[in-house]
């Protein structure tokens, strides 16, 4: 499926989490069982490694050309950065099991690259690429949509999905709000209590929801039209009452986010607009990005933006009363995910998936890099959860 769990480690070395039981085997070794990686062994005690092997802290090695992290500027920073070279692409042969290189190789064989987080499983079941997850905050349960038209519902405890539900048409994303799974299919959206059990299919888009949001009670689809579609709360035998859509975007809506009494939507238009939630009426333009804005956050004060043109764009409101920028991050690669979280001191962390196949973990607000984590490929959606806990996944 593509779907891996991850999670913030105060000392760098990877930990087994609750998926996996300790291997019993004693003796020293160096290579990783190849059936483990594709979640196949079913020895114990098994003589290959049932983990990852650790790998040396990126703050020991030069970043590239850009930066030396804060704790490798001495002198012995220097002088590994003339000795070591960093890698930094990931070896696909080790992920696939196949590096017969071992510590000669110059790619990585790890994951990811950093101190602060490991690795804890992957999860397998979709037969085509997850589209969205959600986590939703009263439950032991994860959600996943995915294009082969499955809705999967994976136990956190075991790793191991309990339930599929079979949706009839593929999925585009899937968010949570209180006790309900909202999840965007072509042409509707299909409401799932987790409490009660009972389901609603709300009808009314043309085309795939791609993104969605809830805010004041109402929940919002960005649609492949260009519009965007509003159900606002009913009542018990009819909770999701159809309000008239959101129009202006003249291409399909990639991405929504809410912040106050705004909701703001990002398009293949490469613009974003800024609707008030109150009046449901478009109040601002905001033309910046040259490509897709891909995906929209709101962070503090700031409004945070990515494309596929490779930016990361913070915006604030100016004293005319209008969003501007205030700070252009730039990648080499198009950006397609933005997802914020707290580290253990809570301290604001930005997770950004690129298209080069990485997710790059940074500090706000100095977007000083503080780790990466590698992928088969692209990485399309990040859900965080409880305790440091995230999940990604990628296209299939």
């Amino acid at each position: 499926m593509g779907l891996k769990a991850a999670a913030r480690v105060s000392d760098g070395t990877y930990k087994q989490g609750k998926f996996y039981g300790q291997c019993g085997h004693n003796a020293p070794r160096t290579k990783v069982c190849s059936y483990w990686l594709a979640g196949t062994c079913n020895r114990n005690p098994c003589r290959f490694l049932h983990r990852l092997p650790t790998v040396q802290p990126v703050n020991e090695f030069t970043s590239g050309s850009k930066n030396i992290s804060r704790s490798a500027r001495g002198e012995r920073g220097r002088k590994d950065s003339v000795s070591a070279k960093a890698p930094d692409s990931l070896c696909h042969f080790w992920a696939l099991g196949d590096c017969v290189k071992g510590d000669s190789c110059r790619f990585l064989h790890s994951w990811f690259q950093g101190s602060d987080f490991a690795l804890l499983t992957k999860l397998e079941g979709h037969k085509k690429s997850i589209s969205g997850i959600a986590l939703p905050p009263t439950s032991n349960k994860l959600y996943s949509g995915g294009r082969d038209g499955m809705l999967q519902i994976w136990d956190c405890y075991s790793g191991l999905c309990s339930e599929f539900i079979r949706l009839g048409a593929e999925v585009g994303s899937v968010i949570c709000e209180g006790p309900w799974v909202f999840v965007g299919l072509t042409n509707s959206v299909k409401a799932l209590n987790t409490e009660c059990g009972s389901t609603h299919h709300l009808s009314g888009p043309v085309g795939q929801v791609l993104a969605m949001a809830v805010a004041r009670d109402m929940l919002f689809a960005a649609i492949e039209d260009g519009t965007i579609r509003v159900w606002k709360a009913g009542t018990q035998a009819d909770p999701f009452l159809s309000g008239d859509p959101l129009k202006g975007h003249s291409c399909a809506v990639m991405s929504l986010t809410v912040g106050g009494n705004r909701l703001y939507s990002g398009s293949v238009d490469g613009n974003i607009r800024v609707w008030d939630i109150d009046t449901l009426t478009c109040i601002e333009v905001l033309h910046a990005h040259t490509d897709t804005v891909t995906s929209l956050l709101c962070w503090d004060c700031c409004l945070l933006s990515c494309s596929l043109d490779g930016t990361i764009k913070a915006w604030v409101v100016s004293e005319a009363g209008t969003l501007e920028v205030i700070y252009t991050h730039r990648e080499d690669a198009g950006i397609l995910v933005l997802c914020g979280m707290h580290d253990s001191e809570a301290k604001p962390i930005l997770l950004s998936a690129l298209k080069d196949n990485t997710v790059r973990l940074y500090d706000l607000p100095s977007f000083a890099e503080r780790g990466k984590l590698f992928s088969r490929k692209e990485v399309t959606s990040i859900q965080v959860g409880p305790g440091g806990l995230f999940f990604w996944h990628w296209e299939r």
